[in-house]
């Protein structure tokens, strides 16, 4: 019998299931498959195969969050924060400085009402909740919800959600037990959870659900996203710290199969601005550096969205008022005394002004310096437009908003890092196999691989 005879009937098998768009026999015996584009999509539900990538971190979540393993204090768990270079934990000081920055950063916007999609161990409730008229948090690990529950944290509520979920009855009840019957947040928060997520088209459902939830006017908070600009750095440093004798073409080729393999979303603020600029209500944006003290990844390659929405923003050059200055440098008359004088004509965006935690060149600062220079002024510390390694100051802090846009095109890296199609690539094969065993016992499943979208196998 031919090979093509034994395999047509499987093809066949394969062709009929639900998440696959078409499938045919290869010349190798592989069986090659498409999936059906509503087993991948976000909206209007999450389709099966993305719902099994969510489902997926909501296990290993669980799972870390009932081992406990970090967990110092009820307020202090830091259950799965390890750095990425040594497996070991973040250090506990560092934590402290990168939830103090993320509290000041939510307390900034005045909210009286906040709705946090993904609250984990709780560790901002613990520290949001007695500065608010009330606070309500979502995740998906069962054991970080029933453990919040039992805390008994006054003017809360914890409800077992996906970050899409901001919209269910489970969650609609809650903010009517904690703000009042039919009051909605005016701060909805995203912090540390964006990586968990399987694509641009959720993160972008998921900021319609939170910019439809959230008050007119109101804030939407993403925080502590990790950079697809800063990708290769990223991953640079990593590979070189694993293997510091690795040669450039060793250590180049080690980083591009990291990358490829990261199962992690990251993206550039560009993807969030285009999410949002198809929402009905007017939204502006403005992109924050972190600015811890300590010299980590949570400092190097990540940072904070605010999303102001319902509030129209200006168009056209100038019309927003905003000054646009580039830093000169600081040697001659140290960092407070020339940020001043820069910053002395409000408002003003001063950029271009060089990170030292991710650049060498002359007169580069760490955003904890600008941040400590900045003590006592009513600024904010932003990355640069044009360049996630450089940063960018804006005084007052409001004129931020004026800075989420590119002066002039440049090249970043890619808008995203996207880990569905790694995802698909590999969970659909172990699918179709359970599949053909299901309904034909008696056959040895071949080997299936996912094709793009131009019909080439993935790699």
């Amino acid at each position: 019998m031919s090979t093509e005879a034994t395999v047509d009937p499987v093809v066949a098998l394969v062709a009929g299931h639900p998440w696959v768009a078409g499938a045919h026999a290869a010349p190798d015996g592989r069986i090659l498959v498409r999936p059906r584009p509503s087993a991948t999509a976000a909206r209007p539900v999450p389709g099966p195969l993305l719902h099994e990538c969510l489902d997926h971190w909501a296990e290993v979540y669980d799972w870390v969050y009932q081992d406990a393993q970090g967990r110092h204090t009820d307020d202090l768990d830091l259950s799965g924060w390890r750095a990425s270079d040594t497996g070991l934990p973040l250090p506990t000081e560092h934590m402290r400085d990168w939830l103090d920055r993320t509290v000041d950063l939510v307390l900034s916007r005045r909210p009286r009402r906040v709705l946090e999609l993904g609250c984990g161990t709780g560790l901002l409730a613990h520290r949001l909740h007695a500065r608010l008229d009330g606070y309500v948090g979502t995740d998906v690990a069962p054991a970080a919800v029933d453990r919040l529950r039992r805390a008994g944290l006054p003017g809360t509520a914890f409800v077992r959600a996906a970050a899409h979920e901001a919209g269910t009855a489970d969650v609609r009840r809650a903010m009517d037990t904690v703000f009042g019957a039919g009051v909605r947040p005016d701060c909805v928060l995203l912090n540390s959870v964006t990586q968990c997520f399987p694509s641009l088209d959720y993160l972008a459902a998921v900021l319609h659900e939170a910019l439809d939830a959230v008050t007119d006017p109101g804030t939407v908070i993403v925080g502590d996203i990790r950079h697809s600009g800063l990708l290769t750095d990223h991953f640079t440093w990593l590979e070189r710290a694993r293997s510091p004798e690795s040669d450039p073409d060793t250590l180049d080729a080690r980083v591009k199969a990291a990358i490829a393999a990261d199962e992690e979303l990251s993206f550039a603020p560009e993807a969030v601005a285009a999410a949002v600029a198809t929402h009905s209500r007017p939204v502006r944006m403005s992109v924050r550096a972190r600015t811890m003290e300590l010299n980590t990844e949570l400092t190097r390659y990540r940072y904070d969205i605010v999303l102001h929405a319902g509030v129209r923003p200006r168009t056209g050059p100038g019309a927003d008022g905003v000054r646009r200055a580039r830093w000169s440098g600081h040697q001659s008359k140290g960092l407070p005394v020339a940020l001043r004088a820069a910053l002395s004509e409000r408002p003003v965006i001063v950029s271009a002004i060089p990170n030292a935690l991710l650049s060498d060149a002359p007169g580069a600062v760490t955003p904890f310096a600008l941040r400590r220079a900045l003590h006592g002024l009513d600024a904010a510390v932003l990355l640069d437009a044009d360049d996630p390694r450089m940063l960018a100051v804006a005084a007052p802090a409001d004129c931020a908003y004026a800075a989420s846009a590119p002066t002039t095109p440049v090249v970043r890296g890619p808008v995203a890092h996207e880990p569905l199609t790694a995802f698909v690539r590999r969970r659909l094969p172990e699918v179709l196999g359970d599949h053909i065993r299901r309904l034909a016992p008696d056959t040895t499943p071949p080997r299936i691989a996912v094709v793009d979208g131009t019909g080439e196998a993935t790699p």
